[in-house]
């Protein structure tokens, strides 16, 4: 680590801003504790979730001018007129896809030969990612489900997740829920999500079932399972499950989740789907008799993706809609009792700021600093290199064609 390192803390500049930071005031001191010669400069914001007299007031400078930083970090894309030539930018940038809408983001990292790093591409030598905002997607999630489902059915009213001040007064929201009908919800995913969503039902009381007891027995309770792949799949060729083979040849495998329609009254949708593999079930499901689902939490939020259903995401101000299976048309949220209700946010993590920044720095700090600032010998930031000093990486170079 050269000393001095300056770290920098961006103010999110997107509209609407995003209320997450990276590094909470706590976790800046810790950061600076940890690692002496290390500074940390944040830049003013009024919208940031922690204020910017909390960073003063545990004496961390708070400045506008970040261009002495060393390496500058944020949560979401950086605007193109707010980037700085020739610097080290970690954040979101949503550009390994070639998604359409930051394709003149990263032709300005490459014209400014800015190096890009991104958060989505951090992984460990097995592949998995190392820090994410999942487990407060699922969080978020699993509560704005079961909120949509008591506004539907007028059993009770709870206070939307971003005028909570924090998760612990969610919680307190969440409790007031003294009697929920016989429903059985499914959560389906394996991972940060689908824990984060399986946190809101554990903690609600809700008892868990196992998979086949939730095909097979009746209960006089709220039951939910949590179905992995594995559930509602099978291989069109006829073999045995194979979850290697599924993640390499999605396309090989039908949807199995017919099974389920009949019997869920609240779909939590919490798994990564990939284009080329199966949908849930099909709009001409939904209008069979025996459909029995009435409100889904897309948690994963992909348009026209797993669940067909989820035509366009919907907003933290007006988080559902409903979707008309007589019609295939969607319709205002709670518009008539036959309709399939959907909450469908897209930036769920968003509505929890406080709690998402501190989970997610204490993953920064335990993660990526130690590559960070002691040579990267693992190669973890290499890995999620994008773009270095205006040449996109040699893992990178399929973005050419995109930025060209």
């Amino acid at each position: 680590m050269p000393t001095p390192f300056l770290v920098g803390l961006l103010r999110e500049g997107r509209t609407p801003p995003d209320r997450r930071v990276a590094l909470t005031p706590k976790k800046c001191v810790e950061l600076q504790m940890t690692y002496p010669g290390l500074g940390v400069r944040v830049q003013p914001s009024p919208h940031r979730a922690y204020a910017d007299q909390e960073y003063r007031d545990l004496g961390i400078e708070v400045a506008e001018d970040l261009r002495p930083c060393d390496l500058l970090l944020g949560v979401k894309e950086v605007p193109v007129a707010q980037l700085l030539p020739g610097k080290t930018y970690l954040f979101f940038s949503h550009t390994v896809k070639k998604q359409p809408a930051n394709r003149e983001l990263l032709r300005a990292v490459l014209r400014q030969g800015i190096t890009l790093i991104d958060y989505e591409m951090l992984t460990n030598a097995a592949g998995e990612r190392i820090v994410a905002f999942g487990r407060f997607a699922g969080i978020v999630g699993a509560y704005n489900g079961l909120l949509t489902y008591g506004r539907k059915h007028n059993l009770y009213d709870l206070k939307p997740a971003h005028l909570c001040i924090d998760m612990e007064d969610m919680q307190e929201e969440y409790f007031k829920i003294k009697v929920l009908p016989n429903i059985k919800i499914a959560v389906t995913g394996s991972g940060r999500v689908a824990g984060g969503a399986l946190e809101v039902l554990d903690k609600m009381g809700l008892r868990q079932v196992s998979v086949h007891d939730y095909l097979h027995r009746d209960f006089r309770e709220p039951v939910y399972a949590q179905l992995r792949s594995v559930d509602y799949h099978r291989r069109r060729d006829g073999q045995a499950w194979d979850t290697a083979h599924f993640h390499a040849y999605p396309a090989a495998y039908d949807s199995d989740f017919a099974r389920f329609l009949p019997l869920t009254d609240l779909l939590i949708a919490c798994a990564y789907w990939h284009p080329a593999a199966p949908r849930l079930f099909t709009e001409v499901d939904t209008r069979e008799p025996d459909f029995k689902i009435n409100t889904i939490a897309d948690v994963t939020c992909d348009v026209n993706g797993s669940i067909p259903l989820t035509k366009r995401s919907s907003t933290i101000a007006e988080p559902a809609f409903d979707y008309n299976p007589a019609t295939s048309e969607l319709e205002p949220a709670y518009a008539r009792p036959e309709n399939i209700t959907l909450m469908a946010v897209d930036n769920l993590p968003c509505e929890l700021p406080r709690n998402a920044s501190r989970d997610f720095g204490r993953q920064l700090l335990d993660q990526v600093f130690p590559h960070v600032l002691s040579g990267d010998a693992a190669g973890v930031l290499a890995r999620a290199t994008i773009a270095q000093h205006g040449r996109l990486c040699p893992r990178y170079e399929y973005l050419a064609d995109y930025v060209r």
